[in-house]
């Protein structure tokens, strides 16, 4: 059985008038999914809860920073000239 959008809605109020702000929040964004294009299974079955289990890198756990790649035909800029820098003109 899957619900449409008016239906979560009305749930969404029901909870955010009972106080349960967790569910009223689930639910919305259940409904965001499903107005972003997913089907009302996908939106029930996502993980919308925000949290990510993360990922251990070559050094242990934290250590899994991506790497910034650069746009191709990317230079990096000139270094400044050490014997000009630091000094004003007069």
């Amino acid at each position: 059985m899957s619900k449409t959008i008016e239906d979560l809605q009305s749930e969404m109020e029901a909870a955010a008038r009972a106080l349960d702000f967790e569910e009223a929040r689930r639910i919305r964004d259940r409904i965001n999914l499903m107005r972003g294009g997913a089907d009302a299974a996908e939106a029930a079955q996502a993980d919308t809860s925000g949290l990510v289990r993360q990922q251990p890198g070559a050094m242990g756990l934290g250590t899994s920073r991506q790497r910034p790649v650069p746009p191709p035909g990317w230079k990096p800029p000139p270094k400044p000239d050490l014997n000009t820098s630091g000094r004003k003109r007069r």
